[in-house]
C-alpha cells in the first residue's frame, strides 16, 4: 500500500511540475525565432494554473458557450481560455473567422495534436476530420469528394434515397394510425442510418444489421464526453481511471466487432465482382460503397494500404457525419414547421404548386405510388429558404472542430501561438443581431429576394456547392466571399458533405410536408419546446412529438 502511495504522489508531483513549466515558464520565454513574439495573446480570464485548467477541461462546449458569450461581451470577439497544457482561442466574429479560415486558410487548416482518447478514436488521426493538414488528409478527402460526393455518384444513390423515404413514410403512417403524438426523432435516425449504411457498404442490409450499427455508433458518440478527463495527465489517468479507460476500449471494440465483418464481406463482394461472378440482379441492387473506395488507397507518407482498424474509423466517421447531424437538423426543421403553421402552409403551397397534390397510398404497402423527385427540388426556393433558416437558427454543432496552426501567427493584432486550439463559434455567428434581423425568430423569408426585386436581408452572391439556390440567386453557405453563417464550417476544412446534407434535408422535408400535416399535440404550437441540450450534436432537450395526419387518401 505504501509503495503505491509513493508512486502515486511521485506521479502527481511530476505532472504538476510539467504543467507549471508548460503554463508559466514557456510563455515567459517564447521562441526567439517567432516574428510575433511581442504580440499578446487574445484577452481572457485569469485562472489558477493546473487547477483552473483542469476545471475548464471538465466542461463540455455546451457548458462553455454561455460563459464564452459573457467573455465575448467583456473582452471582444477573440477570447483565450487556458484548457489543458495549451491555450484555446475562441473566435465569435464573422470577419475574423473569414480572415482566418478563408483569407489565410492554409495557415489555419491544421488540427491540434491528438490527445490520448483521440488517438484511439481516430486511429491516430487516420480520418478526414482530425487528420493533420498534409498529404494523408488530402488523399482521404479527395477520395471522398471524387468517388462518393461527385454529382454523378450522388445521383446514383437516388434509388437508395427513394427506398429510405418509403421506409420513413410508412413508419410514420403506421404511427399516425394510433392517433397519438409521434416521437419522430427515432424514425429520422433510423431512416438516415438506412441510407448512410447503404452508401457506406454498397448494399441494403437487413433491419437487424442496421440496428446493430446504429447501436454501436450512437453508444460510442453519446459517451465520448465522459472520457475527456482521461486526457488530463493521461499516463496518470490510465492508473487512476483504469475502469474508464477499459470502458472506452470496450466501446471501440464493439464498433470493430460490428463493422469489420461488413468490411470483410464487402472485400469479398468486390473480388467476386471483378471476376464477373455476380448475377445481374445482385449488380442492380448494389452501388459503389464508400468501403469500396478505401480498399486500394495507399497512404502517401507511410507507403501502405489502410488496415481494418483505420477503415473502421473512416466508416464510423462517414456514418456519423451523415446520420446524426442530418437527423438532428431534420428534427429542428420539422419542429419549427410545427411551431409556425404559417411557414408549413406556405411551404405546402409551394410544393403542390410544383408537383400537384399528394398521391393515394396503401397503408399496408411497402412502397408509395409516388414521391417528389430530386429534380423538382430545384423549383422550390421557399423549401431551400426553410432548410437554410433551420441551419442558421439551430446549427447541429455550435462549434466547428478545433483548428490549429503549425507556427506562431498574428490574428487581429493578437498572437495565435503554435499548436494552440482555435475554435469558431458557429451559433453566435448565426445569431448575431448586427447581421440578422430578429435572429432568434424563424423567418425563412430572410433568404428570399423580395417582390420588388431588391436583395433580401442577406446579400446574395454566387457560391460553390449546391443547395443554397433560391429565387434565382445563391446564398453562399460556404462563406467563400463573406461569412454570415457557417453550419458546415468554412475554408479548406469545410465539411465536404455539405451539398449532400442539403440535398437530403430538402428531399426529406419536401416529402414529409407533402405527405403529412404536422401539428402540435393538443393543437397548441406554443407547447413546442425549442430548448437545447448537447449530445454528439445540439439536440432538442425534449424531442419533438407531433400529431401527424396524412394529406393523402389512404387505400386499405
Amino acid at each position: 500500500m505504501e509503495t503505491w502511495f509513493i508512486i502515486l504522489i511521485s506521479l502527481c508531483i511530476c505532472a504538476l511540475l510539467k504543467s507549471l513549466f508548460d503554463l508559466i515558464i514557456i510563455p515567459l520565454f517564447p521562441s526567439s525565432s517567432s516574428s510575433n513574439k511581442n504580440l499578446p495573446l487574445p484577452p481572457g480570464p485569469t485562472t489558477v494554473p493546473v487547477i483552473g485548467n483542469f476545471l475548464w477541461m471538465r466542461k463540455s462546449f455546451s457548458e462553455l458557450e454561455p460563459i464564452l458569450r459573457d467573455l465575448r461581451a467583456k473582452y471582444g470577439p477573440i477570447v483565450t481560455l487556458q484548457i489543458g497544457s495549451r491555450p484555446a482561442i475562441f473566435v465569435g466574429s464573422h470577419s475574423v473567422a473569414h480572415r482566418a479560415l478563408v483569407q489565410n486558410g492554409a495557415v489555419f487548416s491544421d488540427r491540434p495534436k491528438p490527445v490520448a482518447t483521440s488517438k484511439l478514436v481516430t486511429s491516430n488521426q487516420h480520418n478526414i476530420s482530425s487528420a493533420a493538414y498534409g498529404p494523408t488528409w488530402r488523399l482521404l478527402r479527395r477520395n471522398l469528394t471524387s468517388e462518393i460526393l461527385h454529382p454523378s455518384r450522388v445521383k446514383s444513390y437516388s434509388r437508395a434515397r427513394h427506398w429510405v423515404l418509403q421506409i420513413l413514410i410508412h413508419r410514420l403512417l403506421e404511427s399516425s394510425e394510433t392517433q397519438e403524438a409521434v416521437k419522430v426523432v427515432d424514425h429520422f435516425q433510423y431512416a438516415m442510418f438506412c441510407l448512410l449504411v447503404l452508401m457506406c457498404f454498397g448494399d441494403r442490409l437487413d433491419e437487424t444489421q442496421i440496428k446493430q450499427i446504429e447501436t454501436v455508433q450512437r453508444e460510442f458518440l453519446l459517451n465520448l464526453n465522459r472520457f475527456n478527463i482521461l486526457n488530463f495527465w493521461p499516463r496518470l489517468g490510465k492508473i487512476v481511471f483504469r475502469k474508464r479507460w477499459k470502458e472506452l476500449i470496450r466501446l471501440r471494440q464493439n464498433q470493430e466487432d460490428v463493422l469489420i465483418p461488413l468490411i470483410n464481406a464487402r472485400v469479398e463482394f468486390v473480388k467476386q465482382r471483378q471476376q464477373g461472378n455476380h448475377q445481374e440482379e445482385e449488380e442492380e441492387e448494389s452501388v459503389v460503397g464508400y468501403v469500396d473506395t478505401l480498399l486500394d488507397l495507399e497512404l502517401p507518407e507511410e507507403k501502405r494500404k489502410l488496415n481494418n482498424k483505420e477503415i473502421v474509423t473512416l466508416c464510423g466517421e462517414f456514418l456519423n457525419a451523415g446520420t446524426d447531424t442530418t437527423s438532428t437538423a431534420l428534427q429542428w426543421i420539422m419542429a419549427n414547421l410545427v411551431k409556425y403553421p404559417r411557414v408549413q402552409s406556405k411551404l405546402y403551397e409551394e410544393i403542390t404548386g410544383v408537383v400537384g397534390p399528394p398521391p393515394q397510398v396503401k397503408s399496408k404497402a411497402k412502397e408509395t405510388t409516388a414521391v417528389i423527385k430530386e429534380e423538382d427540388l430545384q423549383r422550390m426556393p421557399y423549401l431551400k429558404a426553410v432548410v437554410l433558416e433551420g441551419l442558421r437558427r439551430h446549427p447541429p454543432g455550435h462549434f466547428v472542430l478545433p483548428h490549429s496552426v503549425k507556427e506562431d501567427v498574428e490574428l487581429e493584432g493578437y498572437l495565435v501561438p503554435k499548436n494552440a486550439m482555435v475554435n469558431f463559434m458557429v451559433a453566435e455567428m448565426g445569431w448575431d443581431p448586427n447581421v440578422w434581423d430578429e435572429p432568434m425568430e424563424f423567418k425563412p423569408e430572410r433568404f428570399l429576394t423580395n417582390n420588388s426585386g431588391e436583395e433580401s436581408e442577406v446579400e446574395r452572391h454566387d457560391g460553390s456547392g449546391g443547395g443554397g439556390e433560391a429565387s434565382g440567386g445563391l446564398f453562399d453557405i460556404t462563406g467563400s466571399r463573406e461569412i454570415k453563417m457557417m453550419p458546415f464550417g468554412a475554408g479548406r476544412r469545410i465539411c465536404p458533405g455539405s451539398g449532400l446534407a442539403l440535398l437530403h434535408l430538402e428531399y426529406f422535408v419536401a416529402n414529409l410536408v407533402w405527405y403529412f400535416e404536422w401539428t402540435a399535440p393538443g393543437g397548441n404550437q406554443d407547447d413546442v419546446d425549442l430548448s437545447e441540450k448537447q449530445e454528439f450534436t445540439i439536440v432538442m432537450k425534449n424531442p419533438l412529438r407531433a400529431h401527424i395526419s396524412t394529406r393523402c387518401s389512404v387505400m386499405l
